[in-house]
């Protein structure tokens, strides 16, 4: 294989990389829509409620916040920041599936 050939199968392996990382961090627009997330939180800053920078700043690296996230983006729960709690999601656009709760959390995670 002469260099050109290397040269071209090492760029192309790093955009597939760069891809899939950016891919990663795509954020699930239609879920963010029909729950209504932007009523109340911005990816970098507080509004009414916290930013999902700070949301996954607090909990990215504690045990089993990933569960209490999706069960509080499923069920609702009580204010940690501020006195705005989390209206179940019946109340935001409708019911949320386990696995659209878990493909949420985890794009607020990597913010």
């Amino acid at each position: 294989m002469n260099a050109l050939c290397r040269h071209s199968l090492t760029v192309c392996a790093a955009l597939v990389l760069a891809s899939g990382a950016a891919h990663a961090e795509l954020e699930p627009t239609a879920l963010v829509d029909q729950q209504h997330c932007m009523f109340c939180h911005t990816r970098d800053a507080p509004f009414l409620a916290p930013s999902f920078q700070q949301i996954a700043e607090r909990y990215r690296n504690v045990p089993n916040a990933q569960f209490m996230l999706e069960h509080k983006l499923r069920l609702g729960g009580k204010a940690h920041w501020g006195d705005m709690a989390m209206p179940p999601a019946a109340d935001r656009g409708g019911p949320l599936s386990a696995e659209d709760a878990h493909t949420l959390v985890l794009w607020v995670l990597s913010q």
